[in-house]
Parts: C-alpha cells; structure tokens; sequence
C-alpha cells in the first residue's frame, strides 16, 4: 500500500465551514490533520430600493457576472423577488464552483473559465474581451476587487453591482487552532481571498506570529500572495483549482514531515 501524500501534515482550513469540511475530508483520506477556522462570515443585507430598483431592470443588461457560488445564491434569490429572471440575459461565473452553483440554480449557459479560476481568467476569455457599449451588472458582495469593473469599462463597457450580501470576520474560537501552531502541528493555512487572510492573522493574534511564520501559505492567486499578512508567513504557494490544486501544493510538505 503506498504511503499517503499528505501523511503527517497539519493544515488549516479558513474558508466558511460546511465548505472546509467538505474538503477536509479528501485532506484527511491522504493523512492531513486538518484544522477548520472560519474567518469569513456571509451575511444577508436588506433589499434596499436602490438594489431592487437595479434587479428590476435585469432586462436592460448583456451581461450578469456573479464573483462566487455566494453571489448565485444571494443574488438569485434577491432577484427572484423582483422579477423573473430574463432569459436572453448571458451569465458569466468567476470559477468552476460558482458556475456550478448556476447550473443548479437552472441556468445552463454559463461563461466561465475553464482554467484560472479568478477575476483575470474570466477577462481572458473572447466573450469578454468585445464588451463596448454593453451593459453588465456584477452580482457581488459589499466591497472586494475592482479589477473586474476598471478592465471592463477600459473596454468600454458600463458596469453596475448589485452587492447582494456582505462579509464579516467569524466569532469562532481561535484558541485550538493558536495552540495548534505553538505546538508546531500547523504546517500550512489556506486563505481564499485577501480578506480572510486577514482575518484570520487578526484572530490568531501576535502571539501566534512566531510559529506563523514557520507554515505554509496557500492561496489561489497570486492577488492574495502579495497582501501584507502573507509575508509573515515561511512560504506562499499559489495552488490551481479544487482538491487536486491543494493536494498538489501539500504534497511536499507530507514528503518533508
């Protein structure tokens, strides 16, 4: 039997917790102690009259980008509750799971990328690069990048969000995961975006820099790699999509435990 990849290496998982423990478990299968600390909460935001006059003229749009599954799911609904959902209006996903989550919502037809899964594959992509005079609207939460918006009016394209959710640090309890690394059985932490990388560092607090900076950074674009709080860390692996992605960024630090 051979031995598994990932045999002895402690990894923690900050994304929102029913989808950390959902890649836990093929973590684990290749002998991963994993740690979930979520350090990015998804919270509802009202139905202002400005939002719901936006969702009211889906209509008039080419173009909807939703940025992430939680985008489809609360920009779906939000919708939903002003007006059916046009059907000659295109749809465009940033990543395989957020254009998964379209495609089970009933919208078949998704752009999407079928590599980078970030704000730059989807810009890469031919449907995207001949966007003058369009009307797009970005299904989003409250905040985040602008690279989307500032390339695509450079495109000459008209953009307007429709912010349909907001993010939030977690309340959950830092202490077993702080312990964790003082014990020095944290070999690496997986950050999805910018904001839970900080998060994440600020729950920990600066007792926990010592032994932070002896892990592993994992990320999924290099955005991410270059924010601050990366540099307390030992190294920063940029990893491709999904499980394989992050089975392939771990793997050497099971050969090296």
């Amino acid at each position: 039997m051979s031995a598994r990849r990932l045999e002895g290496v402690g990894v923690v998982l900050t994304r929102p917790r029913p989808a950390a423990e959902t890649l836990a478990a093929p973590l684990a299968a290749e002998g991963a102690r994993v740690f979930i600390l979520p350090a990015l909460a998804i919270e509802d935001v009202e139905m202002t009259a400005p939002l719901a006059a936006l969702l009211a003229r889906l209509a008039e749009f080419d173009l909807a980008i939703f940025v992430s599954a939680n985008a489809v799911g609360k920009g779906l609904a939000m919708a939903a509750r002003v007006a059916a959902w046009p059907a000659r209006l295109r749809v465009a996903a940033i990543g395989e799971a957020t254009a998964r989550a379209l495609r089970n919502s009933g919208i078949t037809e998704v752009i999407s990328p079928p590599e980078r899964h970030d704000s730059e594959g989807l810009l890469e992509l031919s449907q995207l690069r001949s966007v003058k005079g369009e009307n797009i609207i970005v299904f989003r939460g409250r905040g985040g990048r602008e690279r989307l918006r500032e390339v695509l009016e450079e495109r000459g394209a008209r953009i307007e969000y429709a912010e349909c959710y907001r993010r939030a640090r977690t309340t959950e309890d830092a202490g077993p995961v702080r312990e964790a690394l003082r014990r020095g059985e944290v070999h690496a932490v997986s950050a999805l975006s910018a904001e839970t990388l900080e998060n994440f560092v600020a729950m920990i607090g600066s007792e926990a820099f010592g032994p932070l900076a002896a892990t592993t950074l994992v990320v999924p674009h290099e955005a991410i790699a270059a924010h601050g709080d990366a540099k307390r860390f030992a190294r920063v692996v940029v990893a491709t999509h999904g499980v394989p992605g992050m089975l392939e960024a771990l793997s050497p630090l099971g050969r090296a435990a």
